[in-house]
Protein backbone atom coordinates (compact mmCIF):
# COMPACT_ATOMS: atom_id res chain seq x y z
CA UNK A 1 0.00 0.00 0.00
CA UNK A 2 1.26 3.50 -0.93
CA UNK A 3 1.76 5.43 2.68
CA UNK A 4 1.17 8.71 3.49
CA UNK A 5 2.52 9.58 6.77
CA UNK A 6 0.22 8.44 9.78
CA UNK A 7 -0.98 11.19 11.84
CA UNK A 8 -4.13 10.35 14.27
CA UNK A 9 -5.27 13.85 15.50
CA UNK A 10 -7.27 11.91 18.26
CA UNK A 11 -8.44 15.66 19.73
CA UNK A 12 -9.76 17.90 16.81
CA UNK A 13 -8.78 21.01 16.78
CA UNK A 14 -11.63 23.38 18.56
CA UNK A 15 -13.96 25.09 16.29
CA UNK A 16 -14.14 28.98 16.48
CA UNK A 17 -16.52 30.46 19.01
CA UNK A 18 -19.40 32.15 18.04
CA UNK A 19 -19.53 35.51 19.16
CA UNK A 20 -21.45 36.59 22.10
CA UNK A 21 -23.08 40.31 23.47
CA UNK A 22 -20.55 42.32 25.24
CA UNK A 23 -21.11 42.61 28.37
CA UNK A 24 -20.28 44.63 31.13
CA UNK A 25 -17.76 42.93 34.08
CA UNK A 26 -17.91 44.44 37.47
CA UNK A 27 -13.75 45.42 37.17
CA UNK A 28 -14.49 47.43 33.86
CA UNK A 29 -17.81 48.79 33.44
CA UNK A 30 -18.93 48.22 29.86
CA UNK A 31 -16.14 46.55 28.71
CA UNK A 32 -16.73 43.53 26.82
CA UNK A 33 -16.50 39.79 28.33
CA UNK A 34 -12.96 37.94 27.16
CA UNK A 35 -15.34 34.50 25.23
CA UNK A 36 -14.63 31.53 26.47
CA UNK A 37 -12.42 28.92 24.46
CA UNK A 38 -14.26 26.49 23.28
CA UNK A 39 -13.81 22.98 24.26
CA UNK A 40 -11.72 20.73 22.11
CA UNK A 41 -13.22 17.45 20.41
CA UNK A 42 -12.17 13.78 21.58
CA UNK A 43 -12.54 11.24 18.87
CA UNK A 44 -13.30 14.28 16.64
CA UNK A 45 -13.42 14.35 12.69
CA UNK A 46 -10.07 12.81 11.39
CA UNK A 47 -8.70 15.27 8.79
CA UNK A 48 -8.87 13.40 5.02
CA UNK A 49 -4.91 12.44 4.65
CA UNK A 50 -4.91 11.12 7.82
CA UNK A 51 -8.72 8.82 7.36
CA UNK A 52 -6.48 7.85 4.19
CA UNK A 53 -3.79 6.36 6.01
CA UNK A 54 -6.05 4.59 8.53
CA UNK A 55 -7.79 2.89 5.81
CA UNK A 56 -4.91 1.90 4.08
CA UNK A 57 -3.32 0.44 7.26
CA UNK A 58 -6.19 -1.41 8.58
CA UNK A 59 -6.68 -3.30 5.29
CA UNK A 60 -2.83 -4.36 5.44
CA UNK A 61 -3.30 -5.26 9.58
CA UNK A 62 -6.59 -6.73 8.99
CA UNK A 63 -5.33 -9.53 6.32
CA UNK A 64 -1.79 -9.70 8.24
CA UNK A 65 -4.08 -10.34 11.45
CA UNK A 66 -6.56 -13.28 9.67
CA UNK A 67 -2.75 -14.97 8.42
CA UNK A 68 -1.75 -14.85 12.66
CA UNK A 69 -5.20 -16.16 13.38
CA UNK A 70 -4.90 -19.13 10.90
CA UNK A 71 -1.40 -19.76 12.41
CA UNK A 72 -2.48 -19.42 15.85
CA UNK A 73 -5.20 -21.75 15.73
CA UNK A 74 -2.83 -24.37 13.00
CA UNK A 75 -0.34 -24.28 16.37
CA UNK A 76 -3.20 -25.51 18.99
CA UNK A 77 -4.52 -28.30 16.69
CA UNK A 78 -0.77 -29.18 15.92
CA UNK A 79 0.31 -29.44 19.09
CA UNK A 80 -2.99 -31.13 20.86
CA UNK A 81 -3.27 -33.53 18.31
CA UNK A 82 0.53 -34.30 17.12
CA UNK A 83 2.33 -32.76 20.34
CA UNK A 84 5.72 -35.15 19.75
CA UNK A 85 5.94 -34.02 15.99
CA UNK A 86 5.08 -30.38 16.78
CA UNK A 87 7.91 -30.18 20.15
CA UNK A 88 10.33 -32.14 18.03
CA UNK A 89 9.72 -29.53 15.07
CA UNK A 90 10.16 -26.98 17.50
CA UNK A 91 13.10 -27.87 19.40
CA UNK A 92 15.32 -29.00 16.33
CA UNK A 93 18.47 -26.88 15.97
CA UNK A 94 20.12 -25.43 13.29
CA UNK A 95 22.81 -22.39 12.60
CA UNK A 96 26.46 -21.77 13.18
CA UNK A 97 27.44 -22.77 16.54
CA UNK A 98 30.69 -21.19 16.40
CA UNK A 99 28.93 -18.04 16.09
CA UNK A 100 26.48 -18.56 19.18
CA UNK A 101 23.59 -19.45 17.00
CA UNK A 102 22.85 -22.72 16.93
CA UNK A 103 19.11 -22.22 18.08
CA UNK A 104 16.09 -24.12 18.12
CA UNK A 105 13.37 -23.28 15.18
CA UNK A 106 11.38 -22.06 18.04
CA UNK A 107 14.09 -19.49 19.52
CA UNK A 108 14.75 -18.62 15.69
CA UNK A 109 11.28 -17.32 15.04
CA UNK A 110 11.53 -15.42 18.02
CA UNK A 111 14.65 -13.55 18.06
CA UNK A 112 15.04 -13.57 14.57
CA UNK A 113 11.93 -13.67 12.59
CA UNK A 114 10.35 -10.88 15.27
CA UNK A 115 13.75 -8.62 14.65
CA UNK A 116 11.65 -8.36 11.23
CA UNK A 117 8.61 -7.28 13.20
CA UNK A 118 10.35 -4.92 15.36
CA UNK A 119 11.85 -2.80 12.42
CA UNK A 120 8.83 -2.54 11.06
CA UNK A 121 7.61 -0.92 14.43
CA UNK A 122 10.68 1.29 14.97
CA UNK A 123 9.82 2.59 11.52
CA UNK A 124 6.58 3.42 12.95
CA UNK A 125 8.03 4.94 15.76
CA UNK A 126 10.08 7.24 14.16
CA UNK A 127 6.82 8.20 11.41
CA UNK A 128 5.29 8.65 14.37
CA UNK A 129 7.56 11.55 16.13
CA UNK A 130 8.95 13.46 13.41
CA UNK A 131 6.15 13.73 10.93
CA UNK A 132 2.67 12.07 12.75
CA UNK A 133 0.21 12.05 16.14
CA UNK A 134 2.87 11.79 18.58
CA UNK A 135 4.90 15.12 17.24
CA UNK A 136 2.18 17.61 18.54
CA UNK A 137 2.64 17.16 22.91
CA UNK A 138 -1.07 18.40 22.88
CA UNK A 139 -2.59 15.60 20.58
CA UNK A 140 0.30 13.01 21.82
CA UNK A 141 -1.08 13.02 25.75
CA UNK A 142 -4.33 11.23 24.98
CA UNK A 143 -2.81 8.23 23.69
CA UNK A 144 0.63 8.53 25.46
CA UNK A 145 -1.48 8.48 29.02
CA UNK A 146 -4.06 6.11 28.03
CA UNK A 147 -0.93 3.60 26.79
CA UNK A 148 0.68 4.06 29.68
CA UNK A 149 -2.46 3.62 32.02
CA UNK A 150 -3.42 0.57 30.01
CA UNK A 151 -0.10 -0.89 30.92
CA UNK A 152 0.21 -0.05 34.52
CA UNK A 153 -2.60 -1.30 35.54
CA UNK A 154 -2.45 -4.86 34.33
CA UNK A 155 0.67 -5.12 35.56
CA UNK A 156 -0.97 -3.60 38.90
CA UNK A 157 -3.54 -6.34 38.46
CA UNK A 158 -1.18 -9.13 37.94
CA UNK A 159 1.07 -8.02 41.04
CA UNK A 160 -1.92 -7.77 43.26
CA UNK A 161 -2.99 -11.27 42.35
CA UNK A 162 0.41 -12.85 42.77
CA UNK A 163 0.99 -11.19 46.31
CA UNK A 164 -2.50 -12.06 47.30
CA UNK A 165 -1.86 -16.00 46.05
CA UNK A 166 1.49 -16.43 46.96
CA UNK A 167 2.86 -16.37 43.28
CA UNK A 168 6.09 -15.76 41.40
CA UNK A 169 6.15 -11.64 40.31
CA UNK A 170 7.64 -12.23 37.22
CA UNK A 171 5.74 -12.54 34.74
CA UNK A 172 3.87 -8.39 35.79
CA UNK A 173 4.94 -8.04 31.77
CA UNK A 174 3.27 -10.42 30.57
CA UNK A 175 -0.60 -8.68 30.14
CA UNK A 176 0.91 -5.07 28.83
CA UNK A 177 0.95 -5.58 25.72
CA UNK A 178 -1.71 -5.31 22.98
CA UNK A 179 -1.94 -6.86 19.68
CA UNK A 180 -3.10 -4.45 17.34
CA UNK A 181 -3.15 -7.18 14.42
CA UNK A 182 -4.87 -9.77 16.46
CA UNK A 183 -7.37 -7.17 17.28
CA UNK A 184 -7.85 -6.04 13.93
CA UNK A 185 -8.74 -9.45 12.95
CA UNK A 186 -11.73 -9.86 15.53
CA UNK A 187 -12.90 -6.48 14.37
CA UNK A 188 -12.56 -8.14 10.95
CA UNK A 189 -14.27 -11.35 11.93
CA UNK A 190 -17.32 -9.59 13.79
CA UNK A 191 -18.34 -7.47 11.12
CA UNK A 192 -17.74 -4.19 13.11
CA UNK A 193 -17.49 -0.91 10.82
CA UNK A 194 -15.87 1.66 13.45
CA UNK A 195 -15.62 4.95 12.67
CA UNK A 196 -12.73 6.81 11.62
CA UNK A 197 -11.51 8.43 14.66
CA UNK A 198 -11.92 5.31 17.04
CA UNK A 199 -10.09 3.28 14.12
CA UNK A 200 -7.51 5.80 14.47
CA UNK A 201 -7.44 5.60 18.10
CA UNK A 202 -7.00 2.21 18.51
CA UNK A 203 -3.58 2.12 15.91
CA UNK A 204 -1.98 5.00 17.64
CA UNK A 205 -2.48 3.50 20.99
CA UNK A 206 -0.93 0.19 19.69
CA UNK A 207 2.20 2.28 18.32
CA UNK A 208 2.95 3.59 21.65
CA UNK A 209 2.16 0.37 23.43
CA UNK A 210 4.44 -1.44 21.24
CA UNK A 211 6.98 1.82 22.63
CA UNK A 212 6.42 0.51 26.03
CA UNK A 213 6.85 -2.81 25.53
CA UNK A 214 10.46 -2.61 23.65
CA UNK A 215 11.53 -0.96 26.58
CA UNK A 216 10.11 -3.33 29.15
CA UNK A 217 12.01 -5.97 27.02
CA UNK A 218 15.59 -3.90 26.74
CA UNK A 219 15.35 -3.18 30.40
CA UNK A 220 14.16 -6.10 32.71
CA UNK A 221 15.08 -8.70 30.02
CA UNK A 222 18.64 -7.92 29.40
CA UNK A 223 21.10 -10.76 30.25
CA UNK A 224 24.69 -10.37 31.43
CA UNK A 225 26.19 -8.40 28.92
CA UNK A 226 29.03 -9.04 26.56
CA UNK A 227 30.66 -5.33 25.59
CA UNK A 228 32.57 -6.68 23.20
CA UNK A 229 29.50 -8.04 21.12
CA UNK A 230 27.49 -5.19 22.10
CA UNK A 231 30.20 -2.36 20.89
CA UNK A 232 30.24 -4.37 17.70
CA UNK A 233 26.58 -4.09 17.83
CA UNK A 234 26.96 -0.39 18.61
CA UNK A 235 29.50 0.32 15.45
CA UNK A 236 27.40 -1.97 13.24
CA UNK A 237 24.42 0.85 13.75
CA UNK A 238 26.35 3.31 13.33
CA UNK A 239 27.75 2.22 9.97
CA UNK A 240 24.14 1.38 9.16
CA UNK A 241 23.35 4.99 10.08
CA UNK A 242 26.01 6.96 8.33
CA UNK A 243 24.57 4.65 5.42
CA UNK A 244 21.28 5.97 5.16
CA UNK A 245 22.61 10.00 5.62
CA UNK A 246 24.92 9.12 2.80
CA UNK A 247 21.93 7.69 0.53
CA UNK A 248 23.62 4.87 -0.23
CA UNK A 249 21.31 2.56 -1.99
CA UNK A 250 20.91 -1.55 -2.41
CA UNK A 251 19.22 -4.11 -0.56
CA UNK A 252 22.51 -5.94 -0.94
CA UNK A 253 24.54 -3.30 1.66
CA UNK A 254 21.47 -2.67 3.90
CA UNK A 255 20.35 -6.56 4.99
CA UNK A 256 24.04 -8.37 4.98
CA UNK A 257 25.17 -4.85 7.63
CA UNK A 258 21.62 -6.12 9.03
CA UNK A 259 21.80 -9.66 10.06
CA UNK A 260 25.47 -8.63 11.33
CA UNK A 261 24.53 -6.49 13.69
CA UNK A 262 21.40 -8.80 14.56
CA UNK A 263 23.90 -11.47 15.41
CA UNK A 264 25.96 -9.02 17.78
CA UNK A 265 22.94 -7.76 19.42
CA UNK A 266 22.25 -11.64 20.30
CA UNK A 267 25.58 -12.27 21.45
CA UNK A 268 26.02 -9.57 23.86
CA UNK A 269 23.03 -10.41 25.95
CA UNK A 270 20.24 -7.77 24.86
CA UNK A 271 17.43 -8.91 23.30
CA UNK A 272 17.69 -9.11 19.54
CA UNK A 273 14.69 -8.07 18.28
CA UNK A 274 16.10 -4.54 19.85
CA UNK A 275 18.53 -4.55 17.02
CA UNK A 276 15.37 -4.33 14.86
CA UNK A 277 13.55 -1.61 16.47
CA UNK A 278 17.10 0.26 16.10
CA UNK A 279 17.65 0.22 12.89
CA UNK A 280 13.82 0.95 12.01
CA UNK A 281 14.69 4.56 14.23
CA UNK A 282 17.08 5.58 12.03
CA UNK A 283 15.30 5.54 8.71
CA UNK A 284 14.35 8.56 7.54
CA UNK A 285 10.87 9.59 7.70
CA UNK A 286 10.35 13.24 6.62
CA UNK A 287 9.52 13.90 2.81
CA UNK A 288 12.01 15.90 0.85
CA UNK A 289 11.01 18.40 -2.14
CA UNK A 290 9.52 16.71 -4.86
CA UNK A 291 9.28 13.30 -2.84
CA UNK A 292 6.19 11.29 -2.98
CA UNK A 293 7.13 8.97 0.17
CA UNK A 294 10.06 9.33 1.87
CA UNK A 295 12.36 6.43 2.49
CA UNK A 296 11.40 5.62 5.94
CA UNK A 297 7.46 4.83 4.30
CA UNK A 298 8.68 3.26 1.58
CA UNK A 299 10.87 0.34 2.97
CA UNK A 300 8.20 -0.04 5.63
CA UNK A 301 6.09 -0.28 2.69
CA UNK A 302 7.89 -3.56 1.36
CA UNK A 303 8.62 -5.12 4.42
CA UNK A 304 5.46 -4.92 6.28
CA UNK A 305 4.16 -7.73 4.28
CA UNK A 306 7.12 -9.86 4.77
CA UNK A 307 6.80 -9.09 8.65
CA UNK A 308 2.65 -9.87 8.79
CA UNK A 309 2.55 -12.44 6.46
CA UNK A 310 5.70 -14.13 7.36
CA UNK A 311 7.72 -13.08 10.44
CA UNK A 312 4.65 -13.12 13.00
CA UNK A 313 2.95 -16.00 11.91
CA UNK A 314 5.30 -18.17 12.19
CA UNK A 315 6.23 -17.20 15.54
CA UNK A 316 2.43 -17.43 16.30
CA UNK A 317 3.24 -21.20 14.85
CA UNK A 318 5.89 -22.30 17.01
CA UNK A 319 4.88 -20.28 20.26
CA UNK A 320 1.15 -20.78 20.30
CA UNK A 321 1.58 -24.49 20.32
CA UNK A 322 0.50 -24.64 23.83
CA UNK A 323 -1.40 -28.42 25.68
CA UNK A 324 -4.75 -26.98 26.41
CA UNK A 325 -4.93 -30.90 28.23
CA UNK A 326 -6.88 -30.47 31.40
CA UNK A 327 -4.03 -30.00 33.29
CA UNK A 328 -3.32 -27.10 31.71
CA UNK A 329 -6.59 -24.96 31.56
CA UNK A 330 -6.94 -25.64 35.41
CA UNK A 331 -3.68 -24.67 36.25
CA UNK A 332 -5.09 -21.15 34.54
CA UNK A 333 -7.56 -20.61 36.91
CA UNK A 334 -5.87 -22.06 40.15
CA UNK A 335 -2.14 -20.98 39.90
CA UNK A 336 -1.86 -17.17 40.67
CA UNK A 337 0.45 -16.83 38.00
CA UNK A 338 -1.75 -17.28 35.48
CA UNK A 339 -5.15 -15.92 36.79
CA UNK A 340 -3.14 -12.53 36.69
CA UNK A 341 -2.25 -12.95 33.24
CA UNK A 342 -6.04 -13.34 32.65
CA UNK A 343 -7.30 -10.79 34.40
CA UNK A 344 -4.70 -8.68 33.66
CA UNK A 345 -5.65 -8.55 29.66
CA UNK A 346 -8.98 -8.38 30.77
CA UNK A 347 -9.89 -6.63 33.93
CA UNK A 348 -6.62 -4.39 33.44
CA UNK A 349 -6.36 -3.53 30.04
CA UNK A 350 -10.06 -2.59 29.53
CA UNK A 351 -9.59 -0.60 33.07
CA UNK A 352 -6.83 1.06 32.15
CA UNK A 353 -7.54 2.58 28.95
CA UNK A 354 -10.55 3.71 29.78
CA UNK A 355 -9.45 5.56 33.02
CA UNK A 356 -6.63 6.66 31.26
CA UNK A 357 -8.56 8.14 28.46
CA UNK A 358 -11.06 9.67 30.28
CA UNK A 359 -8.51 11.52 32.95
CA UNK A 360 -6.67 12.49 29.89
CA UNK A 361 -9.76 14.24 28.48
CA UNK A 362 -11.03 15.44 32.44
CA UNK A 363 -7.87 17.17 32.76
CA UNK A 364 -7.30 18.38 29.22
CA UNK A 365 -10.65 19.75 29.11
CA UNK A 366 -11.20 18.07 25.91
CA UNK A 367 -15.06 17.42 24.97
CA UNK A 368 -15.83 13.89 23.60
CA UNK A 369 -16.99 13.83 20.18
CA UNK A 370 -20.98 14.06 20.26
CA UNK A 371 -21.87 11.21 18.23
CA UNK A 372 -19.97 8.75 20.73
CA UNK A 373 -20.52 7.89 24.07
CA UNK A 374 -17.60 6.90 26.65
CA UNK A 375 -19.04 3.23 26.61
CA UNK A 376 -17.86 3.21 22.46
CA UNK A 377 -13.99 3.88 24.25
CA UNK A 378 -14.90 1.17 27.08
CA UNK A 379 -15.68 -1.40 24.43
CA UNK A 380 -12.42 -0.36 22.22
CA UNK A 381 -10.27 -0.53 25.96
CA UNK A 382 -11.90 -4.35 26.35
CA UNK A 383 -10.88 -4.97 22.76
CA UNK A 384 -7.08 -4.08 23.79
CA UNK A 385 -6.61 -6.58 26.20
CA UNK A 386 -6.09 -8.67 23.20
CA UNK A 387 -2.60 -9.45 24.00
CA UNK A 388 -0.31 -12.02 21.86
CA UNK A 389 2.50 -12.26 19.80
CA UNK A 390 4.48 -9.15 22.44
CA UNK A 391 2.66 -11.21 25.34
CA UNK A 392 3.70 -14.71 23.92
CA UNK A 393 7.14 -13.48 23.66
CA UNK A 394 7.67 -11.25 27.04
CA UNK A 395 5.68 -14.81 28.99
CA UNK A 396 8.86 -17.23 27.10
CA UNK A 397 11.64 -14.30 28.86
CA UNK A 398 9.75 -14.43 32.06
CA UNK A 399 9.57 -18.13 32.68
CA UNK A 400 13.12 -18.69 30.77
CA UNK A 401 13.55 -22.40 32.25
CA UNK A 402 10.65 -23.10 33.53
CA UNK A 403 8.53 -25.09 30.31
CA UNK A 404 5.38 -26.05 32.16
CA UNK A 405 5.52 -22.86 34.01
CA UNK A 406 5.65 -21.37 30.06
CA UNK A 407 2.97 -23.05 28.81
CA UNK A 408 0.78 -22.17 30.98
CA UNK A 409 1.07 -18.88 30.87
CA UNK A 410 0.61 -19.31 27.16
CA UNK A 411 -2.97 -20.46 27.78
CA UNK A 412 -3.42 -18.30 29.88
CA UNK A 413 -3.02 -15.78 27.20
CA UNK A 414 -4.92 -17.58 24.69
CA UNK A 415 -7.96 -17.61 27.16
CA UNK A 416 -7.33 -13.98 28.15
CA UNK A 417 -7.11 -12.78 24.46
CA UNK A 418 -10.28 -15.09 23.62
CA UNK A 419 -12.38 -13.45 26.92
CA UNK A 420 -11.25 -9.99 25.77
CA UNK A 421 -12.39 -10.44 22.12
CA UNK A 422 -15.82 -11.87 23.23
CA UNK A 423 -16.31 -9.01 25.61
CA UNK A 424 -15.26 -6.49 22.97
CA UNK A 425 -17.33 -8.50 20.30
CA UNK A 426 -20.79 -8.11 22.40
CA UNK A 427 -20.17 -4.28 23.59
CA UNK A 428 -19.28 -3.84 19.78
CA UNK A 429 -21.80 -5.53 18.21
CA UNK A 430 -24.80 -3.62 20.78
CA UNK A 431 -23.62 0.13 18.84
CA UNK A 432 -23.02 -1.87 15.73
CA UNK A 433 -26.23 0.52 13.96
CA UNK A 434 -24.86 3.79 14.88
CA UNK A 435 -21.33 2.77 13.58
CA UNK A 436 -22.49 2.09 10.58
CA UNK A 437 -24.66 4.78 10.46
CA UNK A 438 -21.23 7.17 11.13
CA UNK A 439 -19.32 5.25 8.74
CA UNK A 440 -21.31 5.63 6.15
CA UNK A 441 -21.58 9.42 6.43
CA UNK A 442 -17.94 9.47 6.75
CA UNK A 443 -18.10 7.22 3.20
CA UNK A 444 -20.89 9.13 0.93
CA UNK A 445 -19.29 10.43 -1.76
CA UNK A 446 -22.64 11.71 -3.30
CA UNK A 447 -21.26 14.12 -5.86
CA UNK A 448 -18.97 11.25 -7.45
CA UNK A 449 -16.08 13.55 -7.01
CA UNK A 450 -13.41 10.93 -4.88
CA UNK A 451 -13.62 13.10 -2.10
CA UNK A 452 -16.55 11.85 0.97
CA UNK A 453 -18.71 14.47 0.96
CA UNK A 454 -18.48 15.14 4.63
CA UNK A 455 -15.01 16.91 4.01
CA UNK A 456 -15.92 19.29 1.14
CA UNK A 457 -18.61 20.83 2.78
CA UNK A 458 -16.47 23.96 3.09
CA UNK A 459 -15.77 23.78 -1.02
CA UNK A 460 -17.61 25.86 -3.41
CA UNK A 461 -17.38 23.74 -5.93
CA UNK A 462 -19.03 20.67 -4.03
CA UNK A 463 -21.85 22.66 -3.88
CA UNK A 464 -21.81 22.98 -7.19
CA UNK A 465 -22.12 20.05 -7.96
CA UNK A 466 -24.57 19.17 -5.83
CA UNK A 467 -26.71 22.04 -7.07
CA UNK A 468 -26.12 20.42 -10.78
CA UNK A 469 -27.04 17.08 -9.47
CA UNK A 470 -30.15 18.37 -7.63
CA UNK A 471 -31.19 20.42 -11.00
CA UNK A 472 -30.57 17.53 -13.11
CA UNK A 473 -32.99 15.19 -10.81
CA UNK A 474 -35.45 17.98 -10.44
CA UNK A 475 -36.21 18.45 -14.34
CA UNK A 476 -36.66 14.91 -14.53
CA UNK A 477 -39.31 14.89 -12.04
CA UNK A 478 -40.68 18.00 -13.60
CA UNK A 479 -40.56 15.77 -17.07
CA UNK A 480 -42.56 12.63 -15.35
CA UNK A 481 -45.01 15.10 -13.83
CA UNK A 482 -45.80 16.34 -17.51
CA UNK A 483 -45.59 13.22 -18.86
CA UNK A 484 -48.38 11.88 -15.75
CA UNK A 485 -50.09 14.79 -16.26
CA UNK A 486 -50.89 13.79 -20.04
CA UNK A 487 -51.08 10.52 -19.26
CA UNK A 488 -54.07 11.51 -16.91
CA UNK A 489 -55.98 13.80 -19.21
CA UNK A 490 -56.61 11.57 -22.23
CA UNK A 491 -60.30 10.11 -22.37
CA UNK A 492 -59.68 6.34 -21.33
CA UNK A 493 -57.16 7.19 -18.66
CA UNK A 494 -58.57 6.48 -14.77
CA UNK A 495 -60.36 9.43 -13.38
Amino acid sequence: MPIPTRRFPLVAPPTPASPSPARPTPDSPGSPTPPTPPRRTLLGLLPLPERTYVADALRAETVGGLILLAAAVAALIWANTFGGSYADVSGFHFGPASLGLDLSVAHWAADGLLAVFFFVVGAELKRELVAGQLRDPRAAALPIVAALCGMAVPALVYTLTNVVGGGSLSGWAVPTATDIAFALAVLAVIGTSLPAALRAFLLTLAVVDDLFAILIIAVFFTEDLDFLALGGAALGLLLFHLLLRFEVRGWYVYVPLALVIWGLMYNSGVHATIAGVAMGLMLRCTRREGEEHSPGEHIEHLVRPLSAGVAVPLFALFSAGVSLGGEALAGVITRPETLGVVLGLVVGKSVGIFGGTYLAARFTKAELNKDLAWADVFALASLAGIGFTVSLLIGELSFAGDAETVNEIKAAVLLGSLIAAVLAGVLLRLRVRRYRALYDAEELDEDGSGVPDIYEQDDPGYHLRMAAIHEKKAAEHRRRAQQAGATGNEPDSPA
